[in-house]
C-alpha cells in the first residue's frame, strides 16, 4: 500500500483544526483507512465529540477517550495505558507499546477490537467522572499524560510541566534527570513534541 506523500503527523509541522483536514492530507488508500478507524470509534462512543489533541484526531466525552494517526507503514490507536492491558490477549498479534498500538497498513483494520477497547474506555470514562469533586481536581491525564507511567508523570508534574509548550522548554537530558522518569518515556514525549511541531531543547 501506498505511504504518505506528506505525512504531517509526525514526520511535518502542519497544524489541524480538525479530523477532516487531517485525513485530507494523506493519499486516498490512508483516507479511507483513517475514515473506516474514524467511523469504528463513532459507533463505539456515540456521544463523543471528534476535536484535534496534540495536532492527531481524537474523541472526547469528559475526557480524552482516544486518539490516532497515521505513519509510514502503520495506523497508530492510542487508548491510553489500560486497555493494553485489559485485551492484551487480543493484542498478541499486534506491535504495542505504553499506550499505543500499531495497526499495520497493509492489513485490515481489526473492527471488532477496537470497537471493544473503545467501548471499555467509555465506560472507563464514565466512572471517572462519577468520582470528580472540587476536592479531587482532574489531572492532566489526557495527550501524552495518558501514554505514560505513573513514576514518569509524577516527575513532569512535580517539575512543573503539564503541556508540550513547557516541555519543548527542557532538554532530554535535563528530562531524564528527574526523578522517576525513565529511558522508556522519552520516545513517547518526543512523539508529542514532534506532532505539536516542537522538539527537546537543544
Amino acid at each position: 500500500m501506498n505511504t504518505p506523500k506528506k505525512n504531517p503527523s509526525p514526520y511535518g509541522s502542519t497544524k489541524f483544526a480538525n479530523i477532516d483536514q487531517y485525513h485530507a492530507t494523506f493519499p486516498k488508500p490512508i483516507q479511507e483507512i483513517l475514515q473506516k478507524l474514524r467511523l469504528t470509534i463513532q459507533q463505539a462512543a456515540p456521544k463523543a465529540v471528534e476535536t484535534i489533541s496534540y495536532n492527531m484526531p481524537c474523541f472526547k466525552q469528559n475526557r480524552n477517550l482516544v486518539y490516532y494517526a497515521a505513519h509510514k507503514e502503520h495506523i497508530g490507536f492510542y487508548p491510553t495505558s489500560k486497555p493494553l492491558v485489559v485485551f492484551k490477549n487480543e493484542l498478541v498479534s499486534f506491535k504495542t507499546s505504553k499506550g499505543a498500538i500499531q495497526f499495520p497498513l497493509n492489513k485490515p483494520l481489526p473492527t471488532a477490537l477496537i470497537k471493544k477497547i473503545v467501548k471499555f474506555r467509555v465506560e472507563e470514562d464514565n466512572c471517572t467522572k462519577t468520582v470528580i469533586t472540587k476536592k479531587a481536581p482532574l489531572q492532566p491525564k489526557d495527550g501524552f499524560f495518558a501514554f505514560l507511567n505513573a513514576p514518569a508523570t509524577r516527575a513532569l508534574e512535580n517539575a512543573g510541566i503539564k503541556t508540550v509548550k513547557q516541555l519543548s522548554k527542557y532538554s532530554e537530558k535535563a528530562i531524564l534527570e528527574l526523578h522517576g522518569m525513565g529511558n522508556s518515556s522519552i520516545p513517547v514525549l518526543k512523539d508529542a513534541l514532534v506532532n505539536a511541531g516542537l522538539n527537546f531543547k537543544d
